[in-house]
């Protein structure tokens, strides 16, 4: 899964989208996911966060989805957990990036998180 979460690196957002020319937060977790373990997403952030099983912030492993409220909508943002406090999501202003859990920005806008495999897939 890494390589795939790793292969989108700095691809531009781009809202709607999901392939090497741009992608939005969920076509980029929808386009890993698929990828790298077979998985189907729902392709809104919304739609995602009702798939899998909820998941303390305690007990986060690699490959979780993180949530955050982003525009005043629940779940209007989503990204994936690599370990270490760490997530790769696509930001709009960065594009697909490596961000902390522990910035003040996403610290105080997130909601939750989702497992959608229970064994965490190889890294």
């Amino acid at each position: 899964m890494m390589r795939e979460i790793s292969r989108y690196m700095g691809v531009p957002y781009a809202l709607g989208r999901a392939d090497k020319d741009g992608m939005d937060c969920s076509g980029y977790t929808m386009t890993v996911y698929k990828s790298s373990v077979g998985k189907s997403l729902p392709r809104t952030s919304s739609g995602q966060a009702k798939f899998g099983r909820s998941v303390k912030l305690s007990d986060l492993q690699f490959g979780d989805l993180l949530f955050f409220n982003t525009t005043g909508e629940e779940a209007s943002h989503v990204g994936i957990y690599i370990g270490d406090d760490l997530f790769a999501h696509a930001s709009v202003s960065q594009g697909v990036t490596i961000s902390s859990l522990q910035s003040s920005y996403y610290e105080k806008r997130y909601e939750g998180a989702r497992r959608i495999i229970e064994q965490p897939p190889a890294q």
